[in-house]
């Protein structure tokens, strides 16, 4: 009910009023438990750390190269000699895990079946081994996809008629994904979305007495979508014709994922990866759900980077405080593992907090 007085002049002046009171109820106190911004750290049901964060790399076949990617900010393309000074400062700063993207820019090098993804030679292998080397410590990852390195731009081997032929192309995937364990990669997590493949590659790592100590991640819930441009710009990975949406997830396929993340657990995955992150938490929550005991994994992807890099520029937001939503929306929705390209910042901005 409004109320009003009358001032020295005689003027109505509205008034502040309350309802009557009544006892508080001991369950509707909440705040004592997170006034502090320690307590507020604690009511996070799993913590941001730097073990949580892994850092995409892409490597040429350029050993001394370092190039700029327009489309990424704050990326870059690097050789494999290149790489090693400045993995050196983020090691330093509390690097633990990197994910390798090879990119092969030399003329002639791409042929219709991937054949250079797993060339002793070529980019991935070597930075395996230049990683290993100086950075004894450093958990390596390595995707496994053919898209770089085909002529045709897509994730597999084809048949005459542009379709993806799964039998050939798991084949090869396994193939590729067994090299990099031989060569000392800690983990392999195949992108394509292949039927199939993470029984084929388990098996050849099994059968190359590496599956005791090669973690197989599998990107079981990989979305298509409007998301991956300045990865492809990065990785050079863009199809010449047609597209992926036969092969990686339609959008609203959430039994897909689902049914997906069951397959790959059954063929023997040590994880699993949703991809995107932002728009698919739900996914998330159903990968926590159906694989509750392995580790769940996100790819903030390029373009999810990219567009808070460009709305903070836009004064929209401030990008740390938009980044540390972002990644703890992923640990809320049940992952434990981000892949991000705001990776070298949070190993500043984690230490900013203790």
């Amino acid at each position: 009910m409004s109320e009003s007085v009358k001032d020295v002049n005689g003027t109505k002046k509205h008034v502040a009023t309350y309802l009557d009171a009544y006892p508080t109820e001991v369950s509707s106190i909440l705040q004592g438990g997170y006034h502090h911004p320690l307590l507020r750290s604690w009511q996070n049901e799993r913590q941001l750390s730097k073990s949580s964060f892994i850092y995409p790399l892409f490597i040429t076949d350029n050993p001394d190269e370092e190039t700029v990617i327009e489309s990424l900010p704050k990326q870059k393309r690097w050789g494999v000699n290149a790489v090693i000074p400045y993995v050196k400062t983020l090691v330093e700063k509390g690097l633990k895990a990197v994910i390798l993207f090879g990119v092969p820019l030399k003329e002639g090098v791409k042929d219709p079946y991937g054949t250079a993804a797993d060339d002793p030679d070529g980019p991935v292998i070597q930075a395996i081994k230049k990683l290993r080397e100086n950075f004894p410590d450093l958990f390596i990852m390595c995707d496994v996809c053919l898209c770089e390195y085909t002529s045709h731009g897509h994730c597999g081997v084809l048949y005459e008629d542009g379709t993806i032929n799964r039998e050939e192309s798991v084949r090869r995937l396994a193939a590729v994904a067994v090299n990099y364990a031989k060569a000392g990669a800690n983990c392999v997590a195949p992108s394509d979305m292949i039927d199939g493949r993470i029984l084929e590659i388990k098996r050849g790592l099994i059968n190359a007495g590496l599956a005791h100590k090669c973690m197989l991640m599998s990107y079981s819930a990989k979305f298509g979508g409007s998301l991956y441009g300045p990865f492809r710009d990065a990785a050079g990975s863009a199809p010449s014709f047609g597209d992926r949406k036969c092969y990686q997830l339609p959008t609203g396929g959430r039994g897909l994922a689902r049914r997906a993340i069951r397959r790959d657990l059954a063929e023997g995955a040590d994880a699993i990866m949703v991809k995107p992150s932002t728009f698919f938490l739900d996914i998330v929550s159903d990968a926590k759900e159906i694989a509750e005991d392995v580790p769940i994994c996100v790819y903030q992807v390029s373009g999810e980077y990219a567009m808070l890099y460009a709305a903070a520029e836009k004064g929209v937001f401030d990008l740390k405080a938009m980044a540390f939503e972002a990644c703890y929306g992923c640990l809320r929705a049940g992952a434990t593992l981000i892949i991000s390209y705001f990776t070298p910042e949070f190993l500043e901005w984690l230490d900013e907090l203790n």
